[in-house]
């Protein structure tokens, strides 16, 4: 395994820390602020939707970089967005250091599973993006339980100074280990990045992603207040809970990655379908809590597995153009956190209780089910090389 494959999940490790660890430390973050749940959860859609402009702007505007420098500056824009996090007197200033820490999200994602891809064979590309996404994964099982655990002994605000010496950590070993291969330092013009576009197949897969992982996110924006508030149990039990949906993370990135390197298709729609089952389970058995303890690990599983194959996907039929799709589809991932997480505080705030953000995240996984099973559809006819790029594509 190429040792820049380690560096990459570093930095994807204090990025999913930075992203996750705000669910677990809302009630806390609420309670010193003097803000309801659901202005609280602005907080995590503020920075969805932040992950958005930057995928985009800030992919667009460096394809003619060389990328290696780029990955080392939007670390640096992730320490200073966490560092002012800290450092918030009120909410609008905590909104704009998670706004800030947001914007170098998705275009590291996206730049960085290109990267990724081109240090390994090309039938291994989906595990190498697999295991950049590791990092993300591991944040969940170890450093959003721990960051929560520290939150709630000494307050939020030093989570976040932790996150921000995780950045300084993960700057070190990008700049040390992680070798851009020459092919990767070519100049490609923004025009040329700009016709991935007229893909009918990647406009189809930025839906799913938007989609199926915001079904997913839906029912686990306030899943601290499900725990709590439904299932019965104490706050000081969350964060070990949050270990168990970070197990299935793990699990499922690894499952998911190995999969979609045979069948890219057939692997979503396998985990979105199993998805939607979990998420009408989560719904009906949220009161019971070994039915919850085993429904947060394949929550976990199904949920994130689709993340290399999706990624992978929008990657092969952009074809030569790459960078700014896949960081479009880092986009779409955010795009669908902040419509699960404003769908369901919209749940909470009509008064239909902690358990409505469920089923309206199943409710948007089952739409995103339906929008993969056109994409397979319509893919059918396509015949791919050995090397994973697409050969003939019905768009």
């Amino acid at each position: 395994m190429p040792l820049g494959l380690i560096a990459l999940a570093i930095g994807a490790f204090g990025i999913g820390l930075t992203e996750f660890v705000i669910m677990g430390l809302l009630p806390e973050v609420a309670a010193d602020f003097g803000v309801t749940e659901a202005t609280a959860g602005w907080l995590i859609s503020g920075y969805a939707l932040s992950v958005v402009v930057g995928a985009l702007g800030l992919t667009a505007a460096t394809t003619r970089l060389p990328r290696k420098p780029v990955l080392l500056g939007l670390v640096v824009l992730f320490i200073a967005g966490n560092a002012l996090t800290a450092l918030a007197s009120d909410y609008p200033a905590a909104m704009a250091g998670r706004i800030i820490a947001a914007l170098c999200h998705g275009a590291f994602f996206g730049i960085g599973s290109v990267v990724a891809a081109d240090l390994v064979a090309p039938a291994k590309k989906a595990r190498a993006i697999a295991i950049m996404f590791t990092g993300l994964t591991a944040a969940n099982v170890f450093g959003v339980p721990f960051g929560t655990f520290v939150g709630q002994q000494f307050g939020w605000r030093a989570t976040f100074w932790a996150i921000s010496a995780i950045g300084v950590v993960a700057f070190a070993g990008i700049a040390l280990l992680v070798t851009v291969p020459p092919a990767t330092g070519e100049k490609v013009s923004l025009v040329h990045e700009l016709r991935a576009f007229r893909s009918g197949q990647v406009r189809l897969s930025l839906t799913v992603t938007v989609l199926a992982y915001g079904g997913m996110f839906g029912a686990f924006t306030y899943i601290a207040y499900t725990l709590t508030g439904v299932t019965g149990f104490a706050a000081s039990a969350v964060p070990w809970l949050l270990v168990l949906f970070g197990i299935g993370l793990v699990i499922g990135n690894a499952v998911g990655g190995r999969l979609a390197d045979r069948s890219i298709d057939r692997t979503l729609l396998g985990f979105t379908g199993l998805l939607l089952l979990i998420l009408i389970a989560f719904g009906l058995l949220a009161w019971s809590q070994p039915a919850t303890i085993v429904i947060l690990v394949l929550l976990g599983a199904f949920g994130f597995g689709t993340v290399p194959g999706l990624q992978s996907r929008i990657m092969q039929y952009a074809g030569g153009a790459p960078t700014l799709a896949s960081g479009a589809n880092i986009g779409a991932f955010n795009v669908g956190n902040a419509l699960g997480a404003w769908a369901g505080g919209l749940g909470i705030a009509a008064g239909l209780g902690y358990t409505s953000p469920i089923w309206i995240g199943a409710a948007i996984t089952a739409s995103g089910l339906v929008v993969m099973i056109v994409a397979a559809l319509t893919a059918r006819p396509a015949r791919h090389s050995a090397t994973g790029t697409v050969r003939t594509v019905a768009a």
